[in-house]
């Protein structure tokens, strides 16, 4: 496999998780920015890498840059990701990849025209069990899958003022966490919802710090989903059909998952499906996206961030939570 130059926008906690997998997977990170010069001099030299920027659009600029990682707030992610891909660059973005479906929907035109790798971080997308769960569900071994329930519960301290809360900065749990439970719902589900009912409780800054999703397809099969950014649930998710079920414990990062047979709706007996290490799932994210750009293609990833970016507008429409950028 080629060697990939990448270049890595941001230096929060989850870049750091992301350079660690880096330097793990490839042996070098080539390139960061930062507009914070102390940060990113701190930053460079803890990872070892090559060159820094205070200027993203600089680093995006470099010619010898093949992959942009941003780990910004959301409402940077469009913008970088429309300079990476004019620039010529692939992308591998943090959820949530776009604030909005519109925003969305030019990226993947743009990536696509291009010819480019465009990729959002939900590591459940990349978690090996994950492949050995959708072959159990594809081969038919629960049945037809009717039911799907999804929990995320964040426990975020009590700050109006802190980015997730924020909603200049499209906080609240919806786009924060919400994208997993969705990711995951819709990458069980044989076609995208097209009805959704939905509750709200928000936080005082007009976000949503929690809500209820129901969400359908034409096929009649039924999500159930709840968020929290004030209360911690178990990262549980649960896909059932007619001839058992299977249960995911920390699905984002999932590394065993235990499959119960009930065809017969009198008997049952279980199994645990292993696979992966969590702690090597960003090395996962880089080892896929160096895979798709050799591939050319993406696996059909970027397509069900497609349907579940056009999912979360459909709810925060319903709830008439609008940002100040929407």
């Amino acid at each position: 496999m080629k060697k990939y130059n990448w270049g890595m926008i941001g230096t929060g906690w989850i870049a750091h998780e992301m350079a660690d997998a880096l330097n793990k997977v490839n042996g070098e990170i080539y390139a960061v920015a930062d507009i914070n010069k102390q940060k990113l001099a701190e930053f460079a030299a803890a990872k070892s890498i090559q060159k820094q920027y205070t200027d993203a659009d600089s680093m995006i600029a470099d010619p010898d840059v093949d992959i942009i990682y941003i780990a910004t707030p959301h409402t940077y992610h469009y913008e970088y990701i429309k300079k990476a891909l004019n620039a010529g660059k692939h992308v591998f973005c943090e959820k949530a990849i776009t604030v909005n479906a519109h925003q969305f929907d030019e990226v993947q035109q743009l990536a696509q025209k291009k010819g480019l790798i465009l990729t959002e971080g939900f590591t459940l997308y990349h978690m090996p069990l994950f492949a050995k769960v959708k072959k159990l569900v594809n081969d038919g071994k629960l049945g037809e899958v009717k039911l799907i329930q999804v929990n995320f519960g964040s426990l975020k301290d009590y700050d109006p003022n802190n980015r997730f809360f924020n909603k200049k900065l499209a906080g609240g749990a919806l786009l924060d966490i919400g994208g997993y439970a969705t990711a995951f719902a819709r990458s069980f589900l044989t076609e995208q919802p097209n009805t959704a009912l939905t509750t709200v409780k928000f936080f005082e800054t007009g976000v949503d710090e929690q809500s209820g999703i129901i969400l359908k397809n034409s096929q009649e099969q039924l999500v159930v989903m709840a968020l929290s950014m004030r209360a911690k649930q178990p990262k549980r998710g649960v896909v059932s059909g007619t001839k058992g079920y299977v249960e995911i414990e920390n699905y984002p990062r999932a590394t065993a998952a235990k499959i119960t047979y009930t065809e017969d709706a009198h008997t049952q007996h279980s199994e645990i499906l292993t696979a992966g290490d969590g702690t090597e799932a960003l090395c996962y994210e880089v080892q896929d996206m160096q895979r798709y750009i050799e591939n050319g293609h993406d696996d059909g990833q970027l397509s069900i961030s497609h349907d579940v970016i056009h999912i979360l507008d459909s709810v925060r429409t319903q709830w008439g939570m609008h940002y100040p950028f929407d």
